[in-house]
């Protein structure tokens, strides 16, 4: 079974499965394993690839709504190299220090690829769930779109210096507690916004109309051969970890006006089906395994 379906099967075995993070009282747990040959492409820097791995994590804290306190990570390799492994560390420590929280270390071990997996503690009085949405409220994004696609694409050509910046993403922890004050419900777009809309619909038994111009990133349209291309990497891609939320249109411009970060609607909570322009949105998207 892929790992949809490894997910589905857990689902109803694991207490409080199906959100970004567990929550306990007001505490908020997440965990994240990133391998080389899926997640790191050919020229991805150690020091990327710590601030990416600890990076996923933070950003299930802030679709929660959270605020991130520690992060801790597994490194494992065939070899241990110090360059390499001061590197991961100092991606880890930076991309923690971003967001106002600490890397406090972890473990180390040998596997025949290199794999990270992290894990971040954060808390959150409020938590955001997935299952919150309404018909009639607004469906938005933060940020850009297609940031990681675009870096593969160049990491293909070998324009690592600029790939590596794109795979550096700003977990989105301070716009997250921002939004969490109205959000009705929110998630990461780690699998890619279209199925990003799917699992908040099914979460909340409704449906998404998208019908708005989506935030693109230009680095897509600076590497996708046309309009077509970089639509694709845009709504279907994913891992570009930005956040999809629902919000009652009464609190819309106040969501937009405290975020830090550009806030995008893209379109309207309904009651059934996913939906953009019209046509029937794919349930499509990055899936592991």
């Amino acid at each position: 079974m892929d790992e949809r379906a490894a997910l589905a099967l857990l689902s109803g075995r694991v207490a409080g499965a199906g959100d970004d993070c567990a929550v306990f009282d007001e505490s908020l747990l997440t965990t994240d394993m990133l391998h080389e040959t899926t997640d790191f492409p050919d020229g991805t820097t150690r020091y990327t690839a710590g601030w990416r791995a600890v990076a996923a994590s933070l950003s299930d804290v802030a679709a929660m709504g959270g605020a991130a306190s520690a992060a801790v990570a597994i490194y494992a390799a065939p070899a241990f190299d110090e360059d390499e492994l001061t590197a991961f560390v100092e991606g880890a420590s930076d991309v923690c220090e971003s967001v106002a929280a600490e890397y406090v270390g972890g473990d180390l071990d040998t596997h025949e690829e290199f794999t990270a997996a992290t894990t971040v503690l954060g808390r959150a009085e409020n938590p955001v769930l997935r299952s919150g949405a309404s018909p009639g409220e607004a469906i938005c994004v933060t940020g850009t779109l297609g940031r990681s696609a675009a870096a593969l694409r160049l990491f293909e050509r070998g324009d690592d210096a600029r790939a590596n910046e794109l795979f550096r993403f700003s977990p989105r922890v301070a716009a997250g507690r921002a939004i969490g004050q109205q959000a009705t419900a929110m998630m990461d777009s780690s699998d890619g916004l279209a199925r990003s809309l799917h699992q908040l619909a099914d979460a909340s038994e409704c449906g998404m109309r998208v019908s708005e111009t989506l935030p693109i990133d230009e680095s897509v349209t600076e590497v996708a051969d046309d309009p077509d291309e970089a639509h694709e990497l845009g709504v279907f891609f994913g891992e570009d970890f930005e956040l999809v939320f629902t919000v009652p249109e009464d609190d819309l411009e106040t969501v937009q006006e405290n975020s830090p970060v550009a806030v995008t609607r893209i379109g309207t909570v309904v009651e059934d089906s996913v939906a953009l322009d019209g046509d029937r949105l794919p349930d499509r998207g990055f899936t592991h395994g």
